[in-house]
C-alpha cells in the first residue's frame, strides 16, 4: 500500500478515527493489526519474516537482561554477547540471504571462472521483501540499545511487534530507536487538533513532493540513464542534477508523509532531512541526509570501531568501512559500493586536507564565512554528491562507465539547443511544471534553513494558513503525475 495511492488515502483516516475511538487499554494491539495488514498489502508471506526477525530481536532482548543477573562479571558478559551475536548473526543472514545472495552467487561465479573453475550457479528466485532492510536495523537497534542498558528490554511482546512494525515508517523508515518510539507507544496518546493538523499539512507537503517533483522529473532522469548508450555528456549532466532533485524529493517525501501521519496520531518520529543540498561539505551533507540511518552507523558501527579516537588514520579507515557498509546497505551492485566508497574517500580527503585549507584561508585572511567563499564551498560540495549519485542511479557499472564517459568525453552542450532538451522525456510544460516546482522547493529549504516554516505558518492568519493549504492541495490535484487507472509510483527506498 503506497502513500500516494487511493487506499492509503481510505486506510489511514479509518485507522486514525478508529485508533482514538478504542479504549486505550487496546490502542496499541489494533495499531500492530492495522500496521501488519499495512505490511501484507504487498505479499502476505513476508509478514512472516517480518515477525521472526521480531521474535530474535524480542528474545534477545529478554535473555540480555536476565544474563544481567548473572553474579560472575566474566559469565556474565560472555552470555551477554553471545545473545548479541545471535541476534545479529540470524537477522543479517536473513537480509544476506533474501538481499545478497543471488549478488554474492554471481561474483563468486565470475571468480571461479577466472581461475578456470566450472561453477554454475543454482538458479534462485527471490522477491527483495519490502522495508526488509530498514525494520531490520530498527530491530537489531534495540538489541545493542537493551546491551548497552539505554534502555530495558521490554517486556510485552505485542508492543515491542509494534516498534518494529509501526506502519508509518515501516517500509522506508525513518529508522527510529526504541529509546524514543517505545517510550512513546507505551504512552496514551490524545487527539491534538494542532499535531493533527501540521502532521496533515505535512502529508500534503510529502505529497507534493512525491507526485509533483519526484514523479515527474523521473521521466527525464529515466529517458537518460536507461539509455545511457549515445547520449550526449550534457544531457548526462542534467539528468544527474535532476535526479538529485527527484530522490531528494522521493525519498524525502516519503519520510514526510511518514512523519506527518505518525504525528496526526500523536506519535513523533525524528527528521530524516534537512536541507542536504544546502551543505557545505561531505560531512555536513551526511549530518543532513538520511540522518536516521547515518546515525545509526555511527552509534553501532562507526563509533563500536573505534571512531575517531586512535588518531586521524583509523578514524578515515573507520570512515570508509561504514561507507562501504552503507553503499552495500543500499543494494546488491558494485556502483551502490562504490558510490558508498566514493563518500568515504571524498570524506578522508577533506579531513587530511583540512589544515592545509586552514593555512591557506588564514593566509588570505579571509574568514570561512566570506560569502564567496560559502558559495564555492556549496558547489563543490553539490557537484561532488551529484557525480556520485551518478554511481548510485546507474542500472550497473557498465552504464556508469558509459555515462561518465560521456560526461567527460563527449559533452556537446548543443544536442539540447533547438529542442533537444524537449525530447528528453518532458515536453516544454512539463519540463516548466518541473522547473518551477524546484524552485519552490529549494525557496522552501531556503527559508527552512532560517527558522522551522511549521510553526511560522501556525502564527498566521486564519485566510493565509488555508491559502497555502488549498494552493498545496490543488498543486498535489492538478500538476501531479498519475499513471494509467492512477497506478501509483513506488517510492525509490522501496527497493532498499
Amino acid at each position: 500500500m503506497l502513500f500516494n495511492s487511493l487506499d492509503f488515502l481510505i486506510f489511514f483516516p479509518i485507522v486514525t478515527l478508529l485508533y482514538f475511538i478504542i479504549p486505550r487499554k487496546v490502542r496499541y494491539l489494533f495499531l500492530l493489526a492495522a500496521s501488519y495488514y499495512f505490511y501484507m498489502c504487498w505479499n502476505p508471506r513476508y509478514a512472516l519474516l517480518m515477525l521472526l526477525s521480531t521474535a530474535i530481536t524480542y528474545f534477545s532482548g529478554l535473555l540480555i537482561s536476565r544474563a544481567n543477573r548473572i553474579p560472575d562479571p566474566r559469565a556474565r558478559e560472555r552470555r551477554r554477547r553471545l545473545w548479541v551475536w545471535l541476534s545479529f548473526g540470524s537477522n543479517l543472514a536473513i537480509l544476506c540471504v533474501f538481499k545478497y545472495l543471488t549478488f554474492f552467487l554471481e561474483n563468486l561465479t565470475r571468480v571461479l571462472d577466472l581461475a578456470g573453475v566450472a561453477f554454475q550457479a543454482p538458479a534462485i528466485d527471490l522477491l527483495l521483501p519490502v522495508g526488509i532492510s530498514f525494520y531490520t536495523f530498527q530491530a537489531l537497534g534495540y538489541t545493542m540499545d537493551v546491551y548497552r542498558g539505554d534502555i530495558d528490554a521490554e517486556p510485552n511482546f505485542f508492543r515491542y511487534a509494534l516498534f518494529v512494525s509501526f506502519f508509518p515508517q515501516l517500509v522506508a523508515g525513518p529508522i527510529e530507536r526504541s529509546g524514543s518510539l517505545l517510550r512513546q507507544l507505551r504512552e496514551h496518546q490524545r487527539f491534538d487538533g494542532l499535531q493533527a493538523r501540521a502532521g496533515l499539512v505535512r502529508m500534503g507537503w510529502g505529497l507534493f513532493q512525491k507526485m509533483v517533483i519526484a514523479d515527474r522529473l523521473a521521466i527525464l532522469v529515466g529517458a537518460v540513464y536507461n539509455n545511457p548508450a549515445g547520449q550526449p555528456g550534457s544531457a548526462v549532466a542534467l539528468a544527474t542534477v535532476i535526479f538529485c532533485f527527484q530522490i531528494y524529493c522521493d525519498f524525502g517525501g516519503y519520510s514526510n508523509i511518514a512523519i506527518g501521519a505518525a504525528q496526526v496520531m500523536g506519535v513523533r518520529l525524528m527528521d530524516n532531512f534537512r536541507q542536504p543540498f544546502l551543505a557545505r561539505s561531505i560531512q555536513d551533507f551526511w549530518r543532513r541526509w538520511h540522518i536516521s540511518l547515518s546515525t545509526w552507523f555511527r552509534d553501532y558501527l562507526y563509533f563500536p570501531l573505534g571512531g575517531s579516537r586512535k588518531g586521524t588514520g583509523r578514524a578515515i579507515a573507520n570512515n570508509m568501512a561504514v561507507f562501504l557498509v552503507s553503499g552495500l546497505w543500499h543494494g546488491a551492485g558494485w556502483h551502490f559500493i562504490l558510490w558508498g566508497g566514493l563518500h568515504g574517500l571524498y570524506q578522508g580527503v577533506g579531513r587530511l586536507t583540512l589544515p592545509a585549507r586552514r593555512r591557506i584561508r588564514g593566509a588570505l585572511g579571509i574568514s570561512e564565512e566570506n560569502p564567496v567563499c560559502r558559495l564555492a564551498a556549496w558547489a563543490f560540495t553539490f557537484s561532488l554528491v551529484a557525480f556520485a549519485f551518478l554511481l548510485f542511479r546507474a542500472n550497473s557499472m557498465s552504464d556508469a562507465a558509459l555515462l561518465i564517459r560521456a560526461l567527460f568525453l563527449d559533452f556537446r552542450p548543443e544536442a539540447l539547443l533547438g529542442g533537444g532538451l524537449y525530447e528528453l522525456g518532458l515536453d516544454r510544460q512539463d519540463f516548466a511544471a518541473a522547473a518551477v516546482s524546484v524552485l519552490v522547493l529549494i525557496l522552501s529549504d531556503l527559508l527552512q534553513e532560517r527558522r522551522p516554516m511549521g510553526p511560522v505558518l501556525e502564527r498566521q492568519p486564519l485566510v493565509l494558513r488555508w491559502t497555502v493549504y488549498l494552493l498545496l492541495i490543488f498543486a498535489v490535484l492538478i500538476f501531479g503525475i498519475y499513471g494509467p487507472g492512477y497506478d501509483a509510483a513506488a517510492f525509490i527506498y522501496f527497493a532498499f
